[in-house]
């Protein structure tokens, strides 16, 4: 419910009001500011109300620009999770939503930009026609001012210019076509299609970033839209001279005679973007420092569907389950970095991540390991990031639901449990633990199979075998599987995994799985966690809902979704 949505993620909402309050505020004040003040009178009188809107959405998106770097200053994200380390954990798993506010805001500074330049399109269409223009108007009068000397207001001086010749020579013309160029090649090159299936095509492009702040600087500098200087303004107050410029003759006596003289207004983006982009440059100076100290690959094991399993040590590491690190091959490449979910515990003496080839990259960094036999390929790690997952163990029953990839970072988390299981941690009320792993093929996940099948052979060894009961989904299964299955029905491991669990064929029915649980722990509070798809979340948090009692002394389900 929207209730229990707000008292979770209080901080997003805020942060999202403030966003939005500020955003409104700068561009309603500047605009009404533009629109009324008198300095800009006659400039309005060539640009009208195009003025305000070019010059309304520049603020915004000067402080957008100011914004957008902010998210992606992961160790500052870091610094900030480790002094709010007393806080709620809900307020620290809020900076998890870093990329989404990252995203945002680029939306925004997308919209903005398409403000801004079809405002100047109005603006240099009205100059061209001011100038242009042989009548005794006040745009054409204004306009042929720059025949006087500098005092000039229109910054088109000749009947020959056109709206290309300025989009294409003035620094502010070029630097804006380059801008938005960089802009949309940003943001089209990092939908989630081009993300996951050509990731160097997203990483490379958005380095076009260095090139959106270089040109954001130098856009202002020019200083083509101008202002009646305060000196004129009280030599020549537009209210009382204004009619005067188009009526007056050569002998003209009284002290509206003098033309009012302009100023441009200064350039001023680099006062907002200047502190985030010295930020991102140290947050980019302390990754390479941290990348340069060595990781050991201890252990490479190559599982099947070409997935690579690295075991690293790095001095100093120490991780939690849930989080991710940034990986580098310098063999491969010196620019790219790639996040990966660790799916080693914490208790172990060593961290590891499992690569499946799904791009370029991913093959490449396959081919490499499988083709060095004597030397290790180097291995830069940035990194943990992304807060831990250690909710999992405040519960006494636990619900886990993977779907597709989204089942690695409960590599993690049920080996760790496993873990303070087996010490027999204080800490740790899971007393059962439900898991539902949800794909279409397991081809690519025989490693997670193995890592079952181990913890399955360890819980049958202590006695502790009804501690994790799994249930595994196979959404997508063709007839040769199928007759596979009907012919070893009454075998004691599964045909498809090789588990003593069997594998069902198609989705879960919900209802049916969350009510067993209720009534196998009627008195119990259950967490319910899901890493996959935004369609699966709707469906489980509406039986948490159906299925936690009134009563509070019974079964209550309680939903959360990991953000790995």
């Amino acid at each position: 419910t929207m209730g229990n949505w707000l008292v979770n993620h209080w901080f997003s909402a805020t942060v999202l009001a403030a966003w939005l309050g500020i955003n409104i505020f700068l561009f309603t004040y500047y605009f009404l500011y533009f629109d009324q003040d008198e300095r800009y009178f006659y400039t309005r009188a060539i640009l009208g109300s195009a003025l305000a809107w070019a010059r309304a959405s520049a603020k915004c998106l000067n402080f957008n620009s100011m914004l957008i770097l902010l998210p992606i200053c992961r160790n500052l994200l870091s610094f900030l999770r480790g002094t709010c380390s007393c806080c709620r954990r809900t307020l620290r798993k809020q900076l998890d939503h870093n990329l989404t506010f990252h995203k945002l805001v680029a939306y925004a500074l997308a919209l903005l930009t398409a403000v801004h330049t079809i405002a100047h399109l109005f603006n240099l269409e009205r100059y061209n026609h001011g100038q242009q223009a042989t009548d005794r108007s006040l745009p054409a009068v204004l306009s042929k001012m720059h025949l006087q000397g500098s005092k000039w207001l229109n910054p088109i001086h000749s009947n020959q210019t056109t709206v290309e010749y300025v989009a294409f020579t003035t620094i502010p013309g070029l630097t804006g076509v380059i801008i938005t160029l960089a802009l949309i090649l940003m943001v089209t090159s990092s939908t989630e299609f081009i993300r996951r299936n050509y990731f160097e095509v997203f990483w490379y492009t958005h380095h076009l970033f260095i090139i959106y702040f270089a040109g954001l600087v130098i856009h202002g500098i020019a200083g083509l839209v101008r202002g009646q200087t305060e000196e004129s303004m009280e030599e020549v107050h537009p209210h009382r001279c204004a009619l005067n410029l188009t009526l007056r003759d050569e002998n003209c006596s009284h002290d509206c005679c003098k033309d009012p003289e302009f100023g441009s207004i200064p350039a001023e983006s680099w006062k907002w973007v200047l502190a985030p982009v010295l930020l991102y440059i140290f947050e980019r100076i302390l990754r390479v420092w941290r990348a340069r100290q060595k990781v050991v690959v201890t252990k490479v094991i190559m599982h099947p569907a070409r997935v690579l399993e690295l075991q690293m040590q790095k001095k100093g590491f120490r991780m939690e389950v849930g989080q991710y690190i940034f990986v580098n091959c310098p063999a491969i490449s010196l620019l790219e970095w790639h996040p990966f979910t660790l799916t080693s515990a914490p208790e172990e003496d060593f961290f590891s991540i499992h690569i499946r080839a799904a791009g370029d990259w991913t093959e490449h960094l396959i081919d490499t390991f499988q083709q060095q036999k004597l030397e290790m390929p180097r291995i830069e790690v940035d990194g943990p990031f992304g807060t831990a997952s250690e909710d999992v163990f405040q519960y006494e029953v636990a619900m886990l639901v993977g779907a597709g990839i989204g089942v690695t970072p409960f590599a993690s988390i049920l080996k760790s449990i496993w873990y303070k299981f087996q010490q027999a941690d204080q800490a740790l009320k899971t007393k059962k633990i439900y898991f539902y792993w949800l794909c279409r093929d397991t081809g690519a996940f025989a490693w997670f199979n193995d890592l079952l099948a181990s913890l399955e052979q360890k819980m049958a060894e202590s006695g502790k075998a009804d501690f994790l009961t799994y249930r595994l989904f196979l959404t997508g299964w063709d007839t040769s599987i199928a007759n596979n299955v009907a012919l070893r029905f009454d075998t004691a491991t599964d045909t498809v995994t090789g588990l003593r669990h069997k594998t069902i064929f198609g989705r879960p029915m919900w209802n049916s799985e969350f009510a067993a649980v209720a009534a196998a722990h009627p008195r119990s509070v259950v967490g319910v966690f899901l890493c996959g798809p935004a369609a699966l979340a709707k469906s489980l948090q509406k039986s948490c809902h159906q299925h936690s009692s009134l009563d509070p002394r019974k079964v209550k389900f309680y939903f959360n979704k990991e953000n790995f």
